[in-house]
């Protein structure tokens, strides 16, 4: 009669279970299985062996949409900016760097304790002189990483890795008004591809560049040219590292991305940052009005703001100067125009830094 009466909810109440918190686990543990995936096929690469594309269907691709990628990665942000204590900067950062292989000779900053939170640490400066502009070639790589794809655009159609492309207007977006830009246009019968060449026997190039965690976070100026539109598209936030950008078609036009548009001297130049999972903040350092991975997420829209509007001549932009940063490692895809005789020097899968040729005439 002593006994305390133990209340316990129904059984029924305890194991129910929310629509958004299966989605959540179904979600997360098929992304765990596809980075399992993906590590198996970088050791089948590594070996020499290749890989054949098998790409996601259609309810893949909707089941990993179904992840909350935007939120985890705004939520990773607000995490970044917390001032850590200074007896844990050192630990913490050294784990980072052993699990990426970040090479901190090459920082401006060497100190770890001199970065107060993860933000400051992966937007490190690097030393001038490890990075040298070259000088004897038209177009240099933007950034570190890693070459995923290059060559002339055909059909309209762009490699995001081989054997996997995407369209060349659903990433660009429709064309930008002709008053918009420093050069006359195709007319408008012309296909989308032809609309972006100016000059009679230039051909459309494509550059796809990955950077890792572990790489530097800023990109720069891949040459001099002048920056007239910016074009923000509001997206997913998928990861975008070689195994997924072989797995889902069209990954770059799912996923959020800045798209920059202009010319240099040989006609169209555009240069695009797309962002990934925790990678929600992109920032142009001369673009003080984008705001990107915002929760007002309208699916489907994009953003444009001109520079010609605003400043007459546009932004001009010098090979080498820093152009933005990233918050954790994505992608910058470059689409130009030039010569038929343009020669890219490089292979695909390769690692690149920036200030390194891509190619010249």
């Amino acid at each position: 009669t002593d006994r305390k009466k133990l209340h316990t909810a129904p059984v029924g109440q305890v194991f129910r279970l929310r629509p958004f918190h299966v989605l959540v686990a179904t979600g997360g543990g098929y992304a765990g299985y596809r980075k399992y995936e993906d590590y198996k096929l970088e050791q089948l690469e590594k070996r020499g062996i290749e890989v054949p594309v098998k790409l996601a269907s259609e309810w893949e691709v909707a089941l990993y949409k179904s992840v909350p990628t935007r939120l985890l990665s705004r939520a990773w942000g607000r995490l970044n900016q917390v001032e850590l204590p200074t007896w844990l900067r050192k630990p913490v950062y050294s784990l980072y760097i052993w699990t990426f292989g970040v090479n901190m000779k090459e920082a401006a900053v060497e100190d770890l304790h001199h970065y107060r939170n993860l933000s400051e640490f992966f937007r490190r400066k690097l030393k001038p002189q490890v990075r040298p502009v070259c000088c004897l070639h038209s177009v240099i790589s933007p950034s570190d990483g890693k070459i995923l794809n290059f060559g002339q655009v055909k059909n309209c159609e762009v490699e995001q890795v081989k054997g996997v492309t995407y369209s060349l207007e659903s990433f660009l977006g429709p064309r930008i008004s002709t008053e918009e830009m420093h050069f006359s246009q195709a007319p408008p019968g012309n296909s989308f591809q032809q609309q972006l060449v100016t000059k009679e026997g230039n051909e459309l190039y494509h550059c796809v560049i990955y950077l890792a965690p572990g790489d530097y976070h800023c990109f720069h100026s891949p040459t001099d040219w002048t920056v007239s539109h910016r074009r923000h598209f509001p997206g997913s936030l998928m990861s975008v590292n070689p195994g997924v950008a072989r797995w889902i078609k069209e990954l770059f036009c799912h996923n959020e991305r800045v798209v920059l548009t202009g010319d240099w001297k040989h006609g169209f130049f555009s240069l695009t940052a797309v962002g990934a999972t925790n990678v929600g903040s992109i920032r142009i350092y001369f673009d003080q009005d984008l705001h990107t991975n915002s929760p007002s997420y309208s699916k489907g829209s994009y953003n444009d703001f001109s520079f010609i509007s605003n400043n007459k001549e546009g932004i001009p932009m010098r090979k080498g100067e820093h152009l933005g940063e990233f918050n954790l490692g994505s992608t910058i895809v470059l689409i130009f125009e030039a010569p038929k005789d343009f020669k890219f020097n490089l292979k695909a899968g390769q690692k690149i830094r920036f200030g390194e040729a891509l190619g010249s005439l």
